[in-house]
């Protein structure tokens, strides 16, 4: 079993690093992924999720955080385990993304998030309160309500690191997704702050001794703009579609950087591979191998 066989190597794996003494690397729960990382990826990490529309970057979030939830169940002690699972979203409620995962995997999987350890926070209201976006769409609080709020208006930054803020150490964090924050900062002096924001987070990140997944969706912004987000991340992952020899289009996943652990994944032809998305068992990497 995927889980299981994930277990096993994750805890072959701490057992070696506690005894020379070394960082436990925090898993992704994804099975056939953390032994590929050696047990899955410093804490500290910001990692930017690259993705073409559909090619898997969603997926391994969801498999990830489910995974994750079901092992925090199975193995509350375990010290590997992030302390939390804090999802933040932007545009999206906490019923959307339950809606999404329950129409992509099977239900034993989809029911995973019905937990405490997985956390969401949903910032649209403070996303959409100063756009055209009708009130009614995004909120059900009253007209003085609302002009209180938008009396006391924070920047969606500025509500982001509150909420930030009140993560426990060594936590998963996702933010779903950087593309929105892209696109409502793409003003010249906006995207300045933006920019600034994230090299901020990528140093605090490490005190917090956690992991966070920034969610970006290829071709929306400009070329230039993602390099800048990529150089500030501590690892880069793509999510792609490529034709294969049978001219049939399938998903791949590929590093293009991840500082301290790049050398190890090069020495052993682990780069670039094929996935594959399943109701059943969610993202997996296929075979384990690199794709010629």
């Amino acid at each position: 079993m995927l889980l299981q066989t994930f277990i096993e190597t994750t805890g072959d794996y701490l057992g070696v690093q506690q005894l020379a003494g070394a960082a436990i690397r925090m898993p992704t729960g994804i099975g056939s992924f953390d032994p590929v990382m050696e047990g899955g990826v410093p804490p500290g990490s910001i990692m930017l999720l690259l993705g073409d529309i559909g090619a898997g970057s969603f997926e391994f979030v969801y498999t990830s955080i489910i995974n994750l939830a079901m092992q925090k169940r199975h193995d509350p002690e375990n010290p590997a385990l992030p302390s939390e699972i804090l999802y933040i979203t932007f545009t999206k409620m906490r019923e959307d993304v339950d809606r999404e995962v329950r129409l992509s995997f099977d239900e034993s999987l989809a029911s995973e998030l019905e937990t405490d350890y997985v956390r969401f926070s949903d910032l649209s209201e403070q996303y959409f309160e100063t756009s055209a976006v009708p009130n009614e769409w995004y909120t059900s609080d009253d007209l003085i309500t609302r002009l209180k709020r938008r009396s006391e208006h924070k920047s969606t930054l500025m509500r982001l690191s509150s909420v930030l803020d009140t993560a426990p150490e060594r936590s998963l964090i996702i933010l779903d997704s950087l593309t929105e924050l892209a696109v409502s900062y793409s003003d010249p002096a906006d995207w300045k702050e933006l920019a600034a924001y994230l090299r901020g987070l990528q140093r605090v990140t490490k005190r917090w001794n956690s992991t966070i997944y920034l969610l970006l969706t290829q071709g929306i912004i400009d070329r230039a703009r993602v390099q800048e987000i990529a150089d500030i991340a501590d690892s880069v992952i793509l999510y792609r579609w490529e034709e294969s020899v049978a001219a049939r289009r399938q998903r791949v996943m590929f590093f293009e950087k991840f500082r301290g652990v790049m050398t190890h994944l090069e020495e052993n032809d682990l780069v670039k591979f094929s996935i594959k998305i399943s109701p059943a068992l969610g993202f997996e990497v296929n075979n384990i191998r690199l794709i010629i």
